[in-house]
């Protein structure tokens, strides 16, 4: 507030409202492996909603939706590296035994809980997907 940073300031407004809601409406308090998970639907949210407004050539909405991902994304812990993130598919992959696109669910159960907000779980689906499958 006092830097005068009003994106900032909105954006973590916004985080602190979400994260409030859904306490509310649980009825607990959320653990930092939930505060991740709030953080990340609402980047999830974000890049969708970039999207929408790319395709409509709203390019000012689309900024401040870039913004809000950026601030946001400093909440999150470092983010993996792919060669790391493949490496751990690799071992999950052969830890749970799978063989097939039949196995993916389960797979990508064990990877979420040791990638929660380490890396973007859209693509690590799809590097799964594509292990599985070839």
């Amino acid at each position: 507030m006092r830097a005068k940073e009003a994106a900032r300031l909105s954006t973590v407004r916004l985080l602190l409202a979400a994260i409030k809601q859904r306490e509310v409406d649980e009825r607990i308090e959320l653990d930092d492996a939930a505060v991740l998970g709030v953080i990340e639907k609402m980047i999830k949210q974000r890049r969708e909603s970039i999207a929408q407004f790319e395709k409509a050539s709203r390019n000012d909405l689309a900024d401040a939706e870039k913004a809000e991902v950026q601030i946001l994304s400093a909440y999150l812990p470092a983010q993996m590296g792919d060669a790391e993130v493949e490496k751990l598919v690799d071992t999950v992959i052969s830890e749970t035994g799978a063989s097939g696109a039949k196995d993916m669910g389960k797979v990508m159960a064990a990877l979420k809980s040791r990638l929660a907000g380490k890396a973007d779980m859209g693509k690590v689906s799809g590097l799964v997907k594509a292990k599985l499958s070839g």
